[in-house]
């Protein structure tokens, strides 16, 4: 014989399953990597002790300011998260959630998503000497351009590169700096074309540039809006879709002629 259940009886057994279901979520691991601000670095200046452009073949000028490639942080692409950890971090300013996929290539061990983050950062700085070379004109049978940077992997610091490599040849043609004496920071890969691309997590890197000192992020146009999500105070954006804006944006801003983008 079946008994008749009240309402209240027959919403606290239907829910159960969905309890139980959540509280099996909140501890099963999810396919998501928490990410966070990382380090910056000067590509004018030394890291580890070692200067990160080198160059040979060519005159070069000693620079005033400084020009900050950024990075993001990510969990172990074996470290279990969690719904709690998901919840957490979507409530933070100063974490994301991505997918691992989107952090880490897929079906990849520690040691080969090392070795793959290793090669494209090598691609990224031969793309960057390229452009920077064509863009000043100079060819690479003469001009020698030796770029290192200490435990970063991946191609986002491209641009970065060329405007150093650009800054300390001096190839706007003029005595001044392309920084103007500035913290400049800024994200996006480049091409041997001077073709400036998205790279992702940016609104996590413009926070690594203003702890670090940033009062400007070149960011690639695409990702504006990113950007401006979670913007810093005192931190002015300025969108770039080639090396030749960039450079240009840089010359105007350093000048006070000229416009400067904006987002």
């Amino acid at each position: 014989m079946l008994s008749r259940l009240t309402r209240p009886q027959a919403v606290a057994v239907c829910a159960l399953p969905v309890v139980a279901l959540l509280a099996t979520a909140a501890f099963a691991p999810l396919p998501f990597s928490l990410t966070q601000p990382g380090l910056t670095a000067n590509v004018l200046g030394e890291n580890k002790g070692t200067p990160v452009i080198t160059i040979s073949g060519a005159p070069t000028r000693d620079t005033t300011g400084q020009l900050r490639m950024t990075t993001i942080e990510a969990t172990n692409p074996d470290t279990r998260v969690s719904l709690g950890d998901v919840l957490d971090a979507w409530f933070a300013t100063d974490q994301a959630v991505m997918p691992r996929d989107a952090v880490y290539p897929s079906g990849q061990n520690v040691k080969e998503i090392e070795q793959h983050n290793t090669e494209q950062m090598k691609e990224s700085q031969d793309a960057a000497t390229e452009a920077a070379l064509k863009y000043l004109d100079l060819s690479d049978r003469d001009v020698k351009v030796t770029l290192k940077l200490a435990d970063v992997g991946g191609p986002s610091a491209g641009l970065l590169f060329t405007l150093g490599i650009i800054d300390k040849l001096d190839g706007d043609g003029s005595d001044g700096d392309l920084t103007g004496g500035r913290t400049i920071a800024g994200t996006g890969t480049i091409d041997a074309n001077g073709e400036v691309g998205a790279v992702g997590g940016v609104a996590l890197k413009t926070q690594a540039a203003r702890r670090d000192g940033a009062t400007v992020f070149l960011v690639p146009k695409a990702e504006c809006s990113d950007a401006k999500s979670e913007l810093p105070k005192g931190l002015r954006l300025i969108p770039v879709t080639t090396l030749k804006g960039a450079v240009n944006a840089l010359t105007a801003l350093e000048s006070g002629k000229g416009s400067v983008p904006s987002c």
